[in-house]
């Protein structure tokens, strides 16, 4: 029995064909009659988690769901804004050496600039479609550039689960639920997004094998050092952000709430931020095992910092 192994060069070039396919165009997915329906959640309860708000009645569930549905795509729209750079960065590192691996991540960089484009035209009409202003963290460019101030391996290891953890919300919670009527149009859209970053998770895979075989030791630790720096980092926004939406709500709604409901609001936010955004991705099993190539004197730090945001 013999075993087939893939050379990097044909991973490159059946993401290319792969991607070929599935290319879509952004007036495909919203504009023109393709409308937000805000009589309907945007967000599955698994990510959104407003129904344990206690204080908040049915109509106000409905207002705080959609307000995390344009931020759950406004900090996608942060993290391409590092993305992109990060890999026309990687591009110019390894050079033209090899023409299939320059035109794959090229190619990765297109599409995650398309994905920018969508997030901001999706602001556009859902602010419209809303009623009210909603902020988000920013300003994007220098939250972007403050991450990319930190080690490429960081930066990389931290968009390798961000891309796990896109797969997973989509599959796990958006692709089969019928059950709790989402949007279609919502839908459409992550289902599109979707789309394309499976693709990517194995574009990731390559720069962080590329990179930890370039690196000294102390090197990649220096790097995984970042990696934890950033979660960090990243959390910080996310906790600002949890704020920034029961202002929304306040606004949205009218209504004033008391020092005790905003507490109820903000606990439950936070833990839903946290699991969302970082817990779900850096538990997942194809991040992990990626990981516990190199970081095996850290996979109990990983572990730890796994348990904090699954709770």
């Amino acid at each position: 029995m013999t075993t087939t192994v893939t050379s990097p060069n044909q991973v490159y070039e059946q993401s290319l064909l792969r991607a070929t396919k599935v290319n879509w165009k952004i007036e495909d997915i919203i504009g023109g009659d393709k409308r937000l329906d805000f009589s309907k959640r945007f967000l599955p309860e698994a990510l959104a988690q407003v129904n344990k708000i206690s204080c908040l009645n049915e109509a106000e569930k409905l207002i705080l769901n959609q307000i995390r549905g344009n931020s759950y795509l406004h900090l996608f729209g942060l993290v391409e804004e590092f993305i992109v750079p990060c890999v026309i960065n990687h591009v110019k590192t390894t050079g033209l050496e090899n023409i299939t691996a320059t035109q794959a991540m090229l190619h990765f960089a297109e599409e995650e600039s398309k994905h920018i484009h969508l997030f901001r035209r999706f602001a556009e009409e859902f602010e419209v479609g809303f009623g009210s202003r909603c902020e988000g963290i920013g300003p994007l460019p220098e939250i972007a550039n403050a991450v990319l101030g930190h080690r490429p391996l960081g930066v990389v290891l931290i968009i390798l689960y961000i891309e796990w953890m896109t797969q997973y919300h989509y599959l796990a919670s958006v692709r089969d639920n019928s059950s709790e009527s989402l949007d279609p149009q919502f839908c459409s859209l992550l289902r599109n997004h979707w789309l394309e970053e499976a693709q990517h998770t194995t574009l990731d895979t390559l720069m962080v094998e590329q990179l930890v075989q370039e690196l000294e030791p102390d090197e990649v630790e220096a790097g995984v050092d970042d990696f934890f720096k950033l979660i960090e980092f990243l959390n910080g926004g996310l906790m600002m952000q949890v704020k920034l939406d029961l202002e929304s709500l306040a606004k949205a709604t009218g209504r004033t709430f008391t020092e005790s409901e905003q507490q109820e609001i903000i606990a439950i936010q936070e833990r839903s931020y946290k699991w969302t955004f970082v817990g779900s991705g850096v538990s997942h099993a194809k991040f992990l095992e990626v990981f516990n190539q190199f970081g095996t004197t850290r996979q109990a730090e990983l572990l730890e910092v796994s348990k904090s945001y699954c709770s």
